[in-house]
């Protein structure tokens, strides 16, 4: 199984990532998030709950990760990420691709 952090280090060090619910909600909005990834443990729930609706109405994949902390060192912030949009997949191309292929 593909790990999600892996993915999310592998586009920090080679692409570009928005982190943050707000930054990842414009990337859905204009269309230039390529994936996006939430925490499932952040509190309250209605931080992220829109981003799955948007993504889906964007036909952008959307995927749930159970740790905020997992995510924000991945990305490299020293806080949790509640959200984090792929912007340019960079090295982790191939892995987003299969991802996508997977989840249809």
């Amino acid at each position: 199984m593909t790990d999600f952090y892996e993915i999310v280090e592998k586009v920090k060090k080679t692409g570009k990532l928005d982190k943050g619910t707000n930054e990842v909600t414009k990337a859905i909005e204009l269309g230039v998030a390529k994936i996006v990834f939430y925490a499932a443990d952040v509190s309250p729930k209605e931080i992220v709950a829109h981003l799955a609706i948007l993504c889906k109405e964007k036909g952008i994949l959307c995927v749930e990760v159970d740790s905020k902390q997992k995510l924000g060192i991945a990305a490299g912030v020293p806080v949790g990420a509640a959200s984090i949009a792929v912007i340019d997949a960079g090295t982790a191309d191939k892995d987003i691709s299969q991802l996508k292929s997977k989840s249809k």
